[in-house]
């Protein structure tokens, strides 16, 4: 790995936004040799990059020749930045730090391999499963993009490298040219709707990353909802893999009755030695994982060993403690309603925290889950609309509107039951926290407290 060498000499980058992903990027523009000026709407952003060495000065379409955006600021839907505004009225492109980063790997003359991972749910623990499976195998590898570091505060990789870029529907509408050798689509449920306009224009996005595939690339489907499925109905890449969480026979790749993940060739995983990895959405995105991996070359053994060997990521199923005989799950990445039917699936009896700013349909999907909880706990806005819909299932359940309050109750509850206390809380976070991060290092706190005793 290496730093790159100055591949953006003589082109005028505008960056709008300066948060955890535009910073980094401008920083990296500026070292590859662009023109970079940078603006984000809030002083404090823009105070600390120019204290960072970043010409922070007012914004405009004229001599510039393109707008990194962060992915957060929205260019068309429901209603675009001002400014983005003006970039599309003069017809420069927008685009996001992925492009950017495939534009310099090339430029650089790498030839490094691209892999991208997206989906509703799924995409980080796949990443950060399929670069732990290739640091094993000895293969250099750079993993960021919606996941950890920004694309393009990624290194300089060798030709025998690869690029693992977790991408959102956001980072996926603004790319033009970069080209996946391994992509992987692991579902579609309703999420950032208003960013693209519906359903359909989600499913648009997504899509993407097959965008510009060659015969010679490989991509990467779930096939365990209808959306998908109709997705692979559609694709004509020659080289195309149907994974699943579940016993299919039309898998390409899937677990069996006992747990052994195969694909047409025989068994490549055993994954009840995967212990970061429970539940059926786990074996989807180990199965993903593995499709990729095979993709870029790597022996079988390796995919194994890398798959049970992996330690998981915070935040995602987490096992964070045990007291008295009572397990504490951090599921805080679960912001929507199908994130968290992943956690609930794997728990026979559940104290359940939820609760935030709920998504369109709320937590009535879960129903079939209802019976797992021995009582839900709920936190933060919309903990009134959750507790009416456990009402009419009959759940119990208590508005203790903060984890505060929630994690010593639940304590209580599932030492008295023998039940897990799981937060999955099916809802974004930023009623009560910065981020699904925050919200679930607090539950971290709680926890600890309990542990000192100090908390119930």
């Amino acid at each position: 790995m290496s730093e790159f060498p100055k591949v953006f000499a003589g082109q005028k980058i505008a960056v709008l936004g300066l948060g955890r992903n535009g910073l980094p990027a401008a920083r990296a523009l500026v070292a590859m040799g662009a023109e970079v000026r940078a603006w984000d709407d809030r002083e404090a952003a823009r105070d600390a990059a120019g204290a960072s060495g970043i010409t922070v000065a007012p914004l405009s379409p004229e001599g510039n020749d393109a707008l990194l955006l962060s992915p957060g600021i929205p260019h068309r839907l429901p209603a675009p930045h001002p400014l983005a505004a003006a970039f599309l009225e003069h017809g420069l492109p927008i685009l996001s730090d992925a492009e950017f980063l495939y534009r310099a790997a090339r430029a650089a003359g790498s030839k490094a391999r691209f892999v991208g991972i997206t989906g509703t749910n799924g995409k980080s623990t796949t990443t950060a499963l399929l670069a732990h499976i290739l640091e094993g195998a000895s293969v250099p590898v750079a993993a960021g993009g919606n996941l950890g570091p920004a694309a393009l505060a990624l290194p300089l990789l060798p030709d025998d490298g690869a690029y693992v870029l977790e991408m959102s529907s956001y980072l996926l509408e603004r790319i033009a040219s970069l080209r996946f050798d391994a992509a992987a689509m692991l579902n579609l449920s309703p999420d950032h709707l208003d960013r693209h306009g519906g359903m359909a224009g989600y499913i648009a996005a997504k899509r993407a990353i097959f965008a510009r595939q060659r015969a010679e690339d490989c991509a990467v489907v779930g096939i365990d909802d209808a959306e998908s499925e109709r997705v692979v109905a559609t694709l004509e890449i020659p080289r195309l893999v149907r994974i699943s969480g579940m016993t299919r026979a039309d898998a390409d790749i899937h677990p069996d009755a006992a747990g052994l993940l195969r694909d047409r060739s025989g068994v490549l995983a055993d994954l009840g030695e995967a212990t970061a990895l429970p539940g059926a959405h786990n074996a989807q995105n180990a199965a993903a994982a593995a499709a990729l991996a095979s993709a870029l070359g790597v022996a079988r053994e390796k995919i194994a060993a890398g798959i049970a060997s992996y330690p998981g990521l915070p935040h995602r199923a987490e096992r964070v403690a045990e007291i008295d005989g009572v397990v504490f799950i951090n599921d805080s990445k679960a912001t929507n309603s199908d994130a968290a039917a992943r956690a609930l699936a794997c728990y026979p009896r559940i104290v359940w925290i939820a609760g935030g700013i709920a998504k369109a349909g709320g937590i009535e999907p879960l129903a079939p889950y209802f019976p797992r909880l021995v009582e839900a706990l709920l936190i933060g806005r919309d903990a009134a609309p959750f507790a009416t819909t456990l009402a009419r299932h009959g759940v119990a359940h208590r508005v203790m509107g903060t984890l505060a309050r929630a994690v010593p109750a639940a304590f209580a509850a599932a030492r008295a039951s023998g039940a897990v206390v799981l937060l999955s809380p099916a809802c974004a976070s930023f009623d009560q926290f910065a981020n699904f991060e925050a919200r679930g290092e607090a539950f971290r706190c709680e926890i600890a407290r309990l542990a000192r005793g100090e908390g119930g």
